[in-house]
């Protein structure tokens, strides 16, 4: 392997009216990415059907948002986010895909594990990350898969999924929200972890939300420095890598501003991503 696939287009990328920027973010981390000459293969995107998402969402739900007709995890109904969101999903399940024939895969977008069964928050409006489990569950290209979610917030929207369509047996939601919230916990998370990622070869997939609001100055945030977060990322590609567990990655929350500063942390995920994957290649300073 000498680059690194990540799924994106500029149809993922859309105007959400919104404090967050992930709805915009895909299209400045990929452009940093490419500046800083990492070894990445940008793919197009295949988009999910309305089918794929009514398998992990009560289809009404995801008509209405669809049409305009129910608000988004933005709480609007903004048409450009709406067209936006298949694509989303789209990058998650390509780039699960990807991961399952090549092992390693990003898809470099945001907003999935609030949304619930039947309704959108947080930012999130359909749960990607449960559209690929569900979709790769029903073609049996995988048993059991692990969703590694490291965003700084509990996932709840995936394990309302989980527990709506009972499929605790089949996807294990390791959301580190749910133990984590403050910078005194930095040592127990970076230790939990440690435990986690141990398991890996438990399943045939992992799904890792690399959330950038987890660093100690995110207003919504935070758990880890910059470095800790460099730890984090080390620890999960390279036990991925050594159990040789598949596994296909996303950018999650990050809200500090100016947005340059999210966009470096999510480069420095990927700098940890090729580290382990791609050890021949170089990476840019930093």
């Amino acid at each position: 392997m000498d680059t690194i696939a990540v799924f994106y287009s500029n149809e993922a990328v859309a105007d959400a009216d919104s404090f967050s920027p992930s709805a915009a973010k895909p299209r400045a981390v990929v452009d940093a990415w490419r500046a800083a000459q990492l070894p990445i293969d940008v793919r197009p995107i295949i988009p999910v059907s309305l089918k794929e998402l009514s398998a992990a969402h009560d289809a009404a739900f995801v008509q209405g948002v669809l049409k305009g007709r129910i608000d988004n995890g933005f709480h609007n109904r903004q048409p450009d986010v709406a067209r936006s969101l298949p694509f989303t999903s789209g990058a998650m399940l390509c780039a699960a895909r990807h991961a399952l024939d090549q092992g390693i895969a990003c898809a470099p977008v945001s907003g999935f594990h609030h949304a619930n069964y039947a309704s959108a928050g947080g930012y999130c409006t359909f749960n990607g990350l449960m559209v690929a489990a569900i979709r790769l569950l029903a073609e049996h290209a995988v048993r059991r898969v692990m969703v590694l979610d490291c965003d700084m917030h509990y996932g709840n929207g995936t394990d309302d999924i989980i527990e709506r369509l009972a499929m605790a047996a089949q996807v294990d939601n390791v959301t580190f929200g749910r133990w984590f919230t403050t910078p005194a916990h930095a040592t127990a998370y970076l230790e939990r972890l440690e435990r986690e990622v141990a398991r890996i070869r438990e399943f045939d997939l992992v799904l890792y939300q690399a959330g950038a609001d987890v660093h100690v100055d995110d207003p919504l945030g935070g758990v880890l420095t910059t470095e800790q977060m460099r730890t984090r990322d080390d620890m999960v590609f390279r036990a991925a890598r050594a159990a040789g567990v598949p596994l296909a990655w996303n950018l999650a929350g990050g809200y500090q501003q100016p947005l340059p500063i999210v966009v470096e942390l999510h480069t420095q995920t990927m700098r940890a991503c090729v580290n382990a994957f791609v050890p021949e290649a170089t990476p840019g300073p930093g």
